[in-house]
């Protein structure tokens, strides 16, 4: 590392970074947002600081206390998301996309929960969507938190994959998918 720092400085005439450069293995490091797997089977993947700002600016966007509407909130989530898998689209492992597909939609989800408030109003827009008197009923009346119930099979099968299409949210994977 200290001969290739003094022949890019004093050669190159160019400034290193000590914090940004080291000598390490490729699944140790980052560069430009992503990582590498392991030694066996070399494949790109994403970094974990590059997931974990991801799921940072998706938390901004779908935060409880943000009182936007949700047609706004979809809107850019799905301007956000189709830049993102624009500039990471190169990555071989699909699987973290998955997850994180179902993550959004947790959270909006989640975000739906709250905006819905009154039990009435849950029990509702549950019936509206398809799911049974009963099930809407189990989740109007619960106590859980949110972001619990944004997991539950009634959540999940109310506002799932499909109730997320026809809103236009940009599914990373299917992109993902359509861009390789």
């Amino acid at each position: 590392m200290e001969s290739v720092r003094k022949f890019v400085e004093g050669q190159l005439k160019l400034k290193v970074n000590q914090q940004k450069s080291a000598v390490d293995r490729p699944w140790k490091r980052k560069y430009l947002g992503f990582s590498f797997t392991s030694q066996k089977e070399a494949k790109v993947r994403l970094a974990p600081q590059t997931v974990r700002r991801l799921k940072d600016k998706m938390r901004k966007i779908t935060s409880r206390r943000w009182g936007i509407s949700m047609d706004d909130r979809i809107e850019r989530l799905r301007q956000y998301l189709r830049d993102w898998i624009g500039d990471f689209q190169l990555i071989d492992t699909s699987s973290v996309l998955k997850s994180l597909d179902e993550w959004i939609r947790r959270r909006l989800r989640m975000c739906l929960l709250k905006q819905w408030k009154k039990p009435k109003t849950k029990r509702r827009n549950l019936v509206a969507l398809g799911i049974p008197q009963e099930w809407a009923s189990l989740i109007s009346r619960s106590r859980k938190a949110y972001w619990r119930l944004s997991n539950t099979p009634q959540a999940n099968k109310a506002l799932g994959l499909a109730y997320c299409r026809d809103q236009g949210l940009v599914s990373l994977f299917e992109t993902y998918q359509i861009l390789r």
